[in-house]
């Protein structure tokens, strides 16, 4: 008797290597999607799926429902909903967008509430609180209050104005104007007064202001193309056909519906010792706050705004063709820009420019390259934008003394899905691909115009000569076949078979005696060897006997109710054989200006970049070489190659570890051996495959389960709980294998992919992070990384909506990365050091007079000066350091990219840099203390006076204070300008200025309980010895500085200084230098790169199926419009 208590018997599908073209599974995909249904099913089952789904109807049906154009039927009660307390609102959502935060009633509560929600600005609140109780303070309560006061209204007043913006920004969109029906019209509505069931009318390049549902076109069919690269990045239009019922009810109207214990100073107060020390804790307390004033937080918003301001006025990142400049959307992150390890990037509208370009062709072994500019005026359907140049071949065609010639654009115009639009009389195509869409403007630039199509037809006009051919078959392009065909009759009858596509393909289908294969394909490796993208041109005569027996096995499989893709695909290589070659083409999807030099210049920062995209393999690996990201000396390794490669590691860690799979033993050695260029390319199918992500299919026989015993419930658990650890330490060896390598590429992956493979590197590298592109479906990508980074392109905005950082164009990231982060780190680094320095030399101070004063909490200075010290005296410099502070120039920053890795290695603050600062905090804090105590012990001045008295020893050590941090923060100042000179003297002058004024008789009488210092300035530092104790105290401070700096830059300089002390050197070079020709050139790669079709199929079932064809044919004078005399007189020419 068997013992499985589950008896839900499954088995696994037969497994298979992954397929590098297919895009895995849909994001949104669940198991049950992923299922595939038994042939033969339980009858009860049928019968319980059936009632499932008939009350999940009824309750879908019973909850939303829509009624067109009729508003009093959605604010019935039913669709109503209760929001708070007995008020109500409808469930269907509005179509106003709101993306700001406040409004006029709810700013100041919602703002101060979210403010003291930082732990700093609570730590700030609850001090003022206590400085309000007498028993326990030493110092007022307006030396908190002030500064809090300055910090809550700068960030008030900078998320107004972040608030007002996103105001004017949703207003802008709210405020957008479509046609709505109202009252059995259309007027003219707002989009924020939109509503559910509303029928409303848009016109040729219109926005879409809702989800809507397609009730009408004006097209044929009803059929509308949509953009929705605001949504999915994709630029090429996308088809859309409503309801024919709908379209028949509306087709007059043309609407498109939206829709220990102590002693004390007696104080007259008989508190016990126990009280005594709980109040003087809590005094305490509020005295030493200052060594992390709240005048910290204020100085890094300050910092960081101005940083995010230096980088949206770069006129260095502005660019001009769309007027597009830089713009910081975050002011958080800029010294992260600094720290950067890992960059991931989209391909497509972010390397390149998403726009391809015919460059070159081979015709019957002869190639045509660039000679001279190509003369196009004598065809009246050119477009003006090809830049071919070789005016031979054009002269060639002219001549038609080569048939071959005319025959390969021929194909070009006819062997395509591409769809035309003559509505505004001009010919417009619209092509699956870019690809498609560049070769059929190609050959129509040649003289071979693709005019029109029907279902069955097709129109060209050759070098004048309007001709229909029929067209008997399409075989359309998949991801498997590589290439697409199109059997067509000609008027004399012949039948003609045309294919394009990859190479790969196509030399296998040749006739075995082709003349032009060897010089084709020599033709085909130069191509290559500048990464241009190749399609091979073919074509094939068909006998009418060979035609009708083809035809009927076309027909089987065209019918066929199971498996009829791979039916046609059977068909299809029956008659796709013994091909003739004429030559082939040579693409460039261009890539943006300077892409190869920042990729470069970033590699030298020690910057790895990984590529994910959802393009095919070849595609991806193709643009590698053309950005230079892999070269000749590259070795390349494929999912397959490390797929054995990861599951040994992880058998010998489980067979080390007993299968503890979690053990870090063995973790540290490396994949490859040292040294080499190595790169990664990878598919989604792949990724899922190592990652252990594949979701397994099931065939499900029987659903009949039994309680399981707790036994068994224990088992399953485990056997979770390995599978888990497995799949955890799978995954950290194959981050640790794809770092080793110099760069990766990973293709066919799904927006879901690209965010999981930057949360892998975050989580197992523990490293910074930066996300580029330019699309929604980077969304996600940007989103997890720590900077996103969006690039206003072709794709819409959404990338650049959802980033910290947006610009125009990929090679701004270089001096966003090397000058504006590694600035910002530096100059955050420095601020931090400074600050935590100086606050520790002034707090400390008091630290060490309590040994003096009975541990009674009293201070060390006047109030005065412990309220305007962070404020006043020794803000100003360090904050310009911040803003303004640079070791090296922009152009040697980017000139010396390993200038970078100080920050990846966070090199300048961390935990050894703090106690630097906290040690040299201490020692001035002793300086500052002890030099005037000790000079205050048996003194007496030059008049009879004793002026060792406790506010004159105040002035005394508040002086030293603040000419020795302002000079420090002199000597820690590189790049020094007449304001940093003009901030630290004058912070002296100005400290100097109001303590005379604190002090003065005049101040006292008016406000006598608040200036108790009276006369104590004028008074001490008139004596002469007061002064050389203050030139003692900061000599003493400064000379051991002065002479380490000295020893350091000397002895052990850092790669910056070498370059600081050769500035000048390397100015006469940049003066003197004339730019040589780039070292980065195309031809550097020996390999076939290859054709880049689109990512599904084309038009190909629409165009035989005729519902994307208008049924009554298109008159010539509709396609040509006011061109016709003009053809009609070139034919009778000819």
């Amino acid at each position: 008797m068997n013992s499985e208590r589950d008896s839900e018997t499954t088995f696994d599908e037969d497994s298979s290597q992954p397929n590098d073209e297919e895009v895995p599974y849909s994001d949104d995909e669940t198991e049950d999607e992923l299922d595939i249904q038994p042939a033969v099913e339980p009858e009860q089952n049928r019968i319980n799926r059936e009632v499932e789904a008939t009350r999940e109807t009824l309750r879908k049906d019973c909850n939303w429902q829509v009624k067109a154009n009729d508003r009093a039927f959605h604010e019935q009660p039913q669709f109503m909903k209760t929001e708070y307390l007995c008020l109500k609102k409808s469930k269907y959502a509005g179509n106003a967008i709101k993306t700001y935060k406040y409004n006029p009633i709810t700013f100041l509560p919602l703002n101060l509430f979210e403010q003291f929600k930082r732990a700093a600005n609570f730590y700030f609140l609850v001090l003022l609180i206590l400085q309000t109780i007498p028993q326990i303070t030493t110092l007022s309560w307006y030396t908190t209050l002030i500064p809090l006061l300055l910090v809550l209204g700068i960030t008030a007043i900078k998320d107004l104005v972040d608030d007002v913006a996103r105001h004017r920004m949703d207003n802008e969109i709210n405020n957008r104007n479509c046609d709505v029906i109202r009252e059995e019209r259309f007027i003219n509505a707002k989009w924020k007064d939109i509503k559910v069931g509303d029928v409303i009318r848009l016109g040729k390049n219109a926005f879409v202001p809702a989800d809507i549902l397609l009730l009408s076109s004006s097209e044929p069919h009803s059929l509308c193309y949509v953009e929705t690269a605001e949504l999915d990045g994709e630029t090429n239009l996308k088809f859309k056909m409503s309801l024919d019922v709908t379209d028949r009810y509306l087709q007059e109207e043309r609407a498109l519906a939206i829709g220990n214990s102590s002693w004390y100073l007696y104080d007259g107060k008989d508190y016990t010792p126990s009280y005594r020390g709980f109040l003087n804790f809590w005094g305490y307390i509020i005295v030493l706050n200052t060594m992390v004033p709240i005048s910290l937080y204020v100085s890094v918003e300050v910092i960081r705004l101005g940083q995010s301001y230096f980088i949206n006025w770069d006129l260095q990142m502005y660019y001009p063709p769309k007027d597009t400049p830089a713009k910081a959307r975050t002011t958080t992150l800029n010294e992260q820009l600094g720290q950067i390890h890992y960059i991931f990037s989209d391909k497509t509208g972010t390397l390149t420019q998403n726009i391809m370009a015919f460059k070159k062709c081979c015709i019957s072994g002869e190639t045509y390259v660039q000679q001279v500019n190509s003369d196009f005026s004598w065809n009246m359907y050119a477009d003006g934008k090809l830049t071919f140049h070789d005016q031979y071949l054009i002269e060639k065609i002219k001549q038609g003394k080569e048939p071959e010639i005319r025959q390969f654009f021929f194909l070009l115009a006819l062997c395509h899905t591409v769809m035309v639009d003559n509505s505004d009389g001009e010919l417009n195509y619209q092509a699956a691909s870019p690809d498609e869409g560049a070769l059929v403007t190609a050959a129509r630039n040649f003289g071979f115009v693709f005019l029109s199509r029907t279902q069955n037809t097709i129109t060209i006009s050759e070098m004048g000569t309007v001709k229909t051919y029929d067209v008997l078959a399409i075989l359309d392009f998949n991801s498997d076949r590589k290439r697409m065909s199109v059997i067509t009759r000609e008027p004399n009858g012949a039948i003609r078979l045309y294919c394009k596509g990859a190479d790969t393909v196509i030399y296998e289908r040749l006739h075995r005696n082709d003349p032009q294969k060897q010089t084709t394909e020599r033709a085909l490796d130069i191509f290559a060897s500048e990464t241009l993208r190749t399609l091979c041109l073919c074509y094939k005569d068909i006998s009418n006997e060979e035609y009708e027996a083809w035809n009927k096995k076309f027909m089987a499989a065209s019918v066929a109710l199971r498996n009829r893709d791979e039916a046609l695909d059977k068909v299809y290589e029956e008659i796709e054989q013994n091909l003739i070659l004429l030559g082939a083409t040579a693409i460039e999807d261009k890539l943006q200006d300077g892409v190869p030099e920042t990729i470069s210049k970033l590699s030298k920062a020690d910057i790895k970049i990984w590529v994910l995209t959802g393009d095919k393999k070849e595609t991806a690996e193709n643009i590698g070489f053309s950005c230079e990201l892999l070269t000749d000396e590259t070795t390349i390794y494929y999912g397959e190659n490390i797929s054995a490669l990861l599951q040994t590691r992880l058998e010998n860690q489980k067979n080390r570890t007993g299968s503890n799979a979690n053990s870090s033993h063995g973790d540290n050695e490396n994949f490859f051996p040292p040294g080499g260029n190595r790169a990664l390319i990878i598919t989604g199918s792949w990724l899922n495959e190592i990652l252990l992500e594949k979701k397994k299919k099931k065939k499900k026989l029987l659903k009949l389960k039994f309680p399981r015993t707790m036994e068994e419930k224990q088992k399953q658990m485990e056997s979770k709980r390995r599978a888990e650890l497995n799949k955890e330490q799978q995954q950290r060896n194959f981050v640790d294998l794809a770092c080793e390598c110099n760069s990766v590429i990973c293709c066919r992956v799904t927006p879901k992919q690209k965010a999981m493979v930057v949360d892998l590197v975050k989580r197992y590298k523990k490293a910074i992070t930066l996300a580029i592109g330019d699309g929604a479906n980077d969304v996600n990508m940007i989103k997890t990384a720590h900077i996103g980074v969006g690039i206003s392109g072709q794709e819409g905005m959404q990338a650049v909506m959802s980033s910290d950082y947006s610009f125009g164009q990929f090679r701004y990231l270089q001096r966003l990365l090397l000058v504006h982060g590694r600035w910002s780190y530096i100059r955050m680094c420095k601020f931090l050091r400074y600050f935590f320095y100086k606050n520790f030399a002034f707090t400390l101070v008091h630290f060490w007079y309590s040994f003096f004063n009975g541990y009674s909490a009293q201070t060390a200075y006047e109030d005065w000066f412990i309220t305007l010290y962070n404020v006043l005296y020794s803000s100003l410099p360090v904050l310009l350091v911040g803003l303004l502070d640079q070791d090296v120039s922009d152009k040697l920053s980017i000139r010396f990219p390993s200038l970078y890795i100080l920050g990846q290695r966070d090199l300048l603050f961390n935990y050894r840099k703090f106690f630097i600062s906290l040690f040299h905090g201490v020692v001035t804090s002793l300086i500052i203390f002890f030099i005037p105590y000790g000079a205050y012990l048996q003194t007496m001045g030059e008049d009879g006076e004793a002026p060792s008295d406790y506010q004159s020893f105040a002035v005394t050590a508040a002086s030293s204070l603040i000419i020795a941090v302002n000079f420090q923060m002199g000597l820690d100042t590189s790049y020094w300008t007449f304001v940093n000179a003009f901030s630290i003297f004058g912070s002296i002058a100005l400290y100097f200025g109001i303590t005379f004024d604190l002090h003065s008789s005049g101040i006292h009488v008016l406000f006598p309980s608040a200036f108790q210092f009276t006369g104590t300035a004028p008074n001490a530092l008139r004596q002469p010895y007061i002064w050389l104790t203050i030139i003692l105290s900061v000599a003493i401070c400064l000379l051991p500085v002065v002479a380490l700096r000295f020893l350091t830059m000397t002895i052990w300089p850092t790669e910056s200084d070498k370059i600081q002390k050769n500035r000048k050197k390397y100015k006469a070079e940049e003066e003197t230098w004339r730019r040589r020709p780039s070292v980065f050139r195309r031809g550097v790669s020996g390999r076939r790169s290859a054709y880049a079709f689109s990512h599904q199929r084309g038009y190909a079932d629409l165009i035989a199926s005729g519902r994307i064809i208008r049924r009554r044919r298109a008159s010539l004078t509709a396609v040509l419009g006011n061109n016709l005399a003009e053809v009609r007189r070139a034919e009778e020419a000819s």
